[in-house]
């Protein structure tokens, strides 16, 4: 029997370590990690290869249940599979596991509230970007060069001077003056 751990963040910005750091001290002995993927994706790069890893005996082990996905259905059916497997299943903070029949109940239920979570979270990020449209406001990263800085790169393209020239002169990276001689 082996102890598997399996960790999840969505973006490349947030650190595992937490997790991974919950993981070995409840003793995982090894631990595969996907970075930068959202839990409503069922493809998982990591995650495949930990579940192709997993043999009958061994228990996957997630620091939180969410970590393992925020879509209930695929959750529950990712479960079944282990099960069917003769693999466990643990999350270490929520104390939920697949052994009984109340751990299985219990698990469902984490489950509904974590897809919950996660469709409030989206409701309430579209609801803030309308009304910001609303009052005038995008969203999105600021403008590097406004109007008439992109009118200047299309005038000194046109004079004949290099796009890294260019964006020495507006103070941005060539990648952005490129963007602004397409029309952007």
């Amino acid at each position: 029997m082996a102890l598997i751990g399996y960790a999840r963040v969505s973006t490349t910005e947030q650190d595992p370590q937490l997790q991974l750091d919950a993981l070995k001290a409840a003793g995982a002995e090894r631990i595969f990690t996907d970075h930068g993927v959202s839990g409503s994706k069922t493809e998982r790069p990591e995650l495949d290869a930990c579940l192709d890893h997993l043999r009958k005996g061994d228990v996957l082990m997630v620091w939180k249940l969410d970590r393992l996905g925020r879509n209930t259905v695929h959750v529950l059916q990712l479960i079944e599979e282990l099960t069917e497997r003769g693999i466990k299943f643990r999350s270490v903070t929520d104390g939920l596991t697949t052994e009984g029949a109340m751990g299985k109940a219990m698990l469902t239920i984490m489950m509904a509230f974590a897809e919950l979570e996660r469709n409030v979270m989206i409701e309430r990020t579209k609801a803030g970007l309308a009304a910001a449209a609303a009052n005038g406001r995008k969203g999105g990263r600021p403008r590097k060069v406004d109007d008439a800085d992109a009118a200047k790169a299309r005038e000194l393209k046109g004079k004949g001077i290099s796009v890294p020239d260019i964006g020495k002169m507006l103070g941005c990276s060539r990648a952005t003056v490129y963007r602004y001689l397409s029309g952007e």
